[in-house]
């Protein structure tokens, strides 16, 4: 099966982990430079407590200007209007602890409301290449949280991606992908 074609499987349908990981494996790998540009992201269901809880709060993706300088949390106003937000005022362990907790349907009217807080255009993030799971590829580097998200390459325009989260308790992997826009 083409990989494209297994990629929207998953995505209407959802996966496992080990599925996933299995998919995440045998990509090939992609370079920081061609990360640059702006990039719409999706999440896949695997399982993971943060699911939904981008899309609910109005995620849009993800923007390399250069490897020095990413803006990992790109949101989309209701008007369409892109915004990039400070991922090191976001309450991670908090939101892990609590999303059971969290009615999805208010995570967009709260950032609206959080939005002039969290808002910034300074960078957030940089681009690094690292060895995970068998291969040096491109990986997005936060700077003040402990997160890094490791890249793997579907086809020229579409990346799968997983999020490495320092301080998560759960054994679960969060697997998004990254389409250019």
């Amino acid at each position: 099966m083409e990989n494209i074609e297994f990629l929207n499987i998953i995505l209407r349908d959802g996966t496992s982990q080990s599925e996933a990981f299995a998919f995440y494996d045998q990509l090939d790998i992609v370079e920081p430079e061609e990360m640059i540009g702006m990039w719409k992201g999706e999440e896949i269901v695997t399982g993971h407590l943060l699911e939904g809880l981008l899309t609910a709060s109005g995620w849009y993706g993800k923007e390399f200007i250069d490897e020095e300088h990413v803006h990992p949390l790109v949101f989309k106003k209701s008007n369409g209007v892109l915004y990039t937000i400070s991922p090191s005022l976001l309450p991670l362990n908090l939101l892990l602890q609590s999303l059971q907790n969290i009615p999805k349907q208010i995570l967009s009217p709260s950032m609206t409301l959080l939005r002039p807080i969290i808002n910034t255009n300074k960078s957030a993030a940089r681009l690094r290449k690292v060895n995970h799971r068998g291969k040096i590829t491109s990986a997005m580097i936060y700077d003040n949280k402990g997160i890094i998200d490791i890249f793997r390459k579907i086809d020229e325009n579409t990346l799968l991606g997983i999020m490495d989260i320092k301080e998560q308790s759960s054994d679960k992997t969060f697997f998004f992908i990254l389409r250019k826009a």
